[in-house]
């Protein structure tokens, strides 16, 4: 039997029959309702999320003692498997939801930090010495605007697997720490492979991890926090 709801008009009193309320569990989602004992006598006031059994207490009627209508909703086993099945389903949509606006304003805000901070650092490196040419390449010398480009485009990157892994895995954010610490670790390989001098190596290799430092932590705290 799925739920119902009964509505008591002001001053209305509603007898209870028994069969109907054998296994119910009633809860008041509407103004007040009072309890009308054996014997006739007034019982007590149940205010709004107020829950009761009437199997075996021998109240004989429920009474509204207000002027506003009051409304109580009927709940039987049946019905409360279909409402908890119901609420689970749409927790689990609504957390979801939730969960991908919440990665995408980190995603947003952390990229342009990582962009920024890999930035400043290759700049500080740069005024210390290291020239950041890559023989491999020409001879090229790295420009600052290139840290910038490419740590934008990797860490969006990142935010796209922590979206892929927000929606198919139970784990995310454990899932995503492991992800990108393996990513992060193949990304310091090249500055090995360029023919570059071991400043440039060096520099290079620390500024993968300036930017992993950025995005990792807070990508994971979005991730985390999903359930709450």
């Amino acid at each position: 039997m799925p739920a119902r709801t009964l509505a008591l008009p002001g001053g209305a009193r509603v007898p209870v029959v028994a069969d109907r309320w054998h296994h119910a569990y009633g809860v008041v989602t509407r103004g007040r309702v009072q309890l009308e004992l054996r014997d006739g006598t007034p019982g007590p006031v149940l205010g709004r999320d107020a829950g009761f059994w009437l199997r075996g207490t021998g109240v004989r009627a429920l009474r509204n003692p207000g002027r506003r209508t009051a409304t109580v909703r009927v709940l039987t086993p049946d019905s409360w498997r279909n409402d908890m099945i119901s609420s689970t389903d749409t927790a689990v949509r609504v957390g979801r939801a939730h969960g991908f606006r919440r990665l995408a304003v980190t995603g947003l805000v952390a990229t342009p930090a990582a962009m920024v901070v890999t930035t400043l650092a290759a700049a500080l490196a740069r005024a210390a010495g290291v020239d950041f040419e890559i023989p491999d390449g020409g001879g090229e010398t790295i420009p600052l605007g290139g840290f910038a480009v490419v740590t934008g485009f990797f860490s969006l990157v990142g935010v796209v697997v922590a979206a892929v892994l927000l929606r198919f895995s139970a784990r995310p954010a454990r899932r995503f720490v492991w992800t990108a610490v393996a990513l992060t670790a193949l990304s310091m390989v090249p500055p090995f492979l360029v023919g570059a001098a071991a400043p440039t190596v060096i520099a290079l290799v620390g500024l993968h991890l300036v930017a992993a430092a950025v995005m990792i932590p807070a990508l994971t705290r979005s991730l985390g926090a999903r359930a709450d």
